[in-house]
């Protein structure tokens, strides 16, 4: 004869099946990591499903942490995640992609990815889910691209950053007056403006460009490779100068990691 069923409620303890009924499962890019207490680490990722997150991972700075490195800056790592009302707490992780492993040992790549991910942790802080994931889908294809040594790491980065820019509503303009928006080729270019302007428009001061280094911008923000990968140094580094104080401009802040244009 079957036994009744004990219809009591048990108690569940925080690591019962009750606790891990809460949790959700993502992927992500890992983009910054904060000390917590003795031996804990906040780590700041951006998903594709749901923005950016910051969750807590226990333990992860003792050396017998069963996270490993999968919580390393530019990682993509999949997560699952127990929500809490002041910090979710994470759980379990799985490396999807050794990015921060395939980006340490080359100084400008990893110079270049820093900034990429400081950019991206800037632009996804409001809870727009719908920005977040053409943002994520940038990013991610970025640093891939960084990974892969697939173009120059500056052109890499700066065309990243006029693209991230572009998705947060903030495009530049390139191929007509970005004041008055009269069509052709302008060669004065405005950061406050938001890209080339005519003669009539171009504030005093306003830097003037050739029609290689607007060419340049221009195939940037498009990804352009053919163009880009034709630029000289000069041009070079008139054109990420600009994108540099445009990024500043719109974010209100210097970033740090952003020196490595410079290189440039």
């Amino acid at each position: 004869m079957n036994k009744p069923l004990n219809k009591t409620p048990r108690k569940r303890s925080r690591g019962s099946g009750t606790y891990i009924s809460q949790s959700y499962r993502t992927h992500g890019i890992v983009l910054r990591t904060y000390k917590l207490a003795e031996a804990d680490r906040i780590i700041v990722i951006l998903t594709a499903d749901r923005g950016q997150i910051r969750a807590v991972a226990k333990g992860v700075r003792r050396t017998t942490s069963k996270f490993g490195s999968t919580l390393e800056p530019f990682m993509h790592t999949r997560l699952q995640i127990v929500p809490r009302r002041d910090m979710h707490i994470i759980v379990q992780t799985e490396t999807i992609h050794p990015y921060g492993m395939m980006l340490t040992n080359d100084y400008d790549s990893f110079g270049a990815a820093s900034a990429m991910v400081e950019t991206a942790e800037q632009l996804t802080r409001d809870e727009d889910t719908a920005g977040a994931a053409q943002q994520y889908r940038l990013l991610h294809g970025a640093i891939a691209a960084l990974a892969r040594r697939a173009a120059s790491p500056i052109m890499l980065l700066a065309s990243y950053l006029l693209r991230a820019l572009a998705i947060a509503g903030w495009a530049p303009t390139f191929g007509e007056c970005s004041k008055c928006g009269i069509q052709g080729r302008h060669n004065w270019l405005s950061v406050s403006l938001g890209g080339v302007v005519c003669d009539d428009c171009a504030p005093p001061q306003t830097p003037y460009a050739t029609d290689d280094v607007v060419a340049l911008l221009a195939a940037l923000l498009a990804g352009d490779w053919t163009i880009v990968s034709q630029a000289e140094p000069a041009q070079i580094r008139q054109a990420t100068s600009f994108v540099a104080q445009y990024l500043q401009y719109h974010l209100e802040k210097t970033l740090q990691s952003l020196s490595v244009i410079d290189q440039g």
